[in-house]
């Protein structure tokens, strides 16, 4: 098993969306390094904390697991959708996504600030500067210490 952080904007989708609809195609991912996570690491099982990013307290807002491994993103192929790209095509894919499903809400998110102050987590990506990625792979260490100080709902 291994373990990820994946982040989305809570206006757009957030951890409550996920915990009402139950299980969700995670799509939009427009990076070739978080794409190939998806399409070549992330497996059926594997847990992610489900990061709200882009909003007044940024952090860790619950558990998800994968539920379907990596597969092409459709929304490439609709010339309609936000997400489309012409250079995407279903016999050729560019973009890939994961089905989520909810596992956990937490009582609180764990902002981003107490992540910084965590000397445990000094080499989590998330804290590095610079590091702009949506999806993310965690370590053992850092999922277990991360996990001990979250309050689930």
């Amino acid at each position: 098993m291994a373990y990820w952080l994946m982040k989305s904007e809570p206006d757009v989708f957030g951890i409550d969306d996920l915990k009402r609809v139950g299980i969700e195609p995670w799509d939009g991912v427009r990076n070739y390094q978080a794409r190939n996570m998806l399409r070549d690491q992330m497996q059926v099982d594997d847990l992610a904390f489900f990061y709200h990013s882009n909003c007044k307290i940024p952090g860790i807002a619950g558990i998800m697991a994968i539920h379907r491994a990596g597969y092409p993103d459709p929304t490439a192929f609709d010339s309609k959708h936000p997400y489309y790209d012409p250079k995407s095509k279903p016999e050729n894919p560019r973009w890939y996504l994961v089905d989520v499903a909810f596992v956990a809400r937490f009582s609180e998110v764990i902002p981003l600030s107490w992540l910084k102050d965590q000397p445990e987590l000094a080499d989590l990506p998330l804290v590095r500067r610079g590091n702009r990625l949506s999806i993310m792979p965690l370590s053992d260490a850092h999922w277990h210490f991360i996990n001990r100080h979250a309050q689930r709902v």
